[in-house]
């Protein structure tokens, strides 16, 4: 249950090459934590958890590139990504961040502490490998407009669960808040080897894992948590989202993680 006196969170934005990167920042006296959302997703998805550590820690949520409220970048490069969540970091003057991603903002979240260890103090990182060989193709047969929002979840089907918060109304009819082939392009970038980046770093870690996932299987997240000295494995019985799966699992693994800190 979230806490009545929970603030709503404070939208703001930094530019970061000529392009605005927005943000929700959930406020509060607490420890920051950086959270990274995976394809697909944006800040929002992240109010839950937000609310559910509040006031201990202070969550601000990136609407990372091509994404929510963020301007669409030149590129979706690995370095890119890490960029951005560095450049957030110094914009608020922020020292030993933890960081959490989930999928996407998993692999980001663990490129920046192999690439920024100073300011990275831990990680949570949410049902995503250190070797991928992900396909987001299918995304491209969603519809890039409909004349009204109903029209538009018809034709998004099933899909559309996953996909609430990025609902948006353009001038030309209702769409998504991204481009499906980015996200194509994105995952594309996202996919190889990273065991020499999530090896790179020995701060505190936890890994989650959905059981039923499709994405990270259990053999890898055993063989990560065994290979990198001060990381703790959590399995949930969940899909790949965990964090929406099974909101109240999430946040308590997640706190008794950080509660240990």
């Amino acid at each position: 249950m979230q806490p009545t006196s929970q603030p709503e969170p404070t939208r703001a934005a930094l530019t970061v090459d000529g392009r605005r990167l927005s943000y929700l920042d959930f406020g509060g006296p607490g420890r920051p934590l950086l959270a990274l959302h995976g394809h697909f997703n944006e800040a929002r998805t992240f109010t839950g958890l937000a609310h559910a550590l509040a006031p201990a820690w202070r969550v601000v949520a990136l609407d990372q590139r091509g994404h929510g409220f963020s301007d669409r970048p030149p590129d979706f490069s690995r370095e890119g990504y890490v960029q951005d969540a560095a450049a957030l970091i110094a914009h608020l003057g922020l020292r030993q961040v933890v960081v959490l991603g989930h999928s996407l903002g998993g692999v980001n979240a663990y490129q920046l502490a192999a690439r920024h260890p100073d300011v990275v103090s831990a990680l949570v990182i949410e049902d995503i490998g250190a070797e991928i060989d992900d396909d987001l193709s299918f995304c491209l047969a969603w519809p890039h407009r409909a004349p009204t929002r109903t029209a538009l979840v018809e034709q998004l089907g099933a899909a559309v669960r996953y996909l609430t918060d990025a609902i948006r109304e353009h001038p030309d009819g209702w769409g998504l808040a991204f481009r499906p082939q980015d996200m194509v392009t994105s995952v594309g970038q996202v996919n190889g080897n990273h065991w020499d980046d999530w090896l790179a770093t020995e701060c505190p870690a936890l890994l989650v894992h959905g059981t039923r996932s499709d994405t990270l299987t259990l053999d890898h997240a055993q063989a990560m948590a065994a290979r990198r000295p001060n990381t703790r494995l959590v399995a949930l019985a969940t899909g790949h989202t965990v964090h929406e799966t099974d909101p109240a699992g999430f946040a308590a693994a997640v706190r008794t993680f950080l509660d240990a800190l």
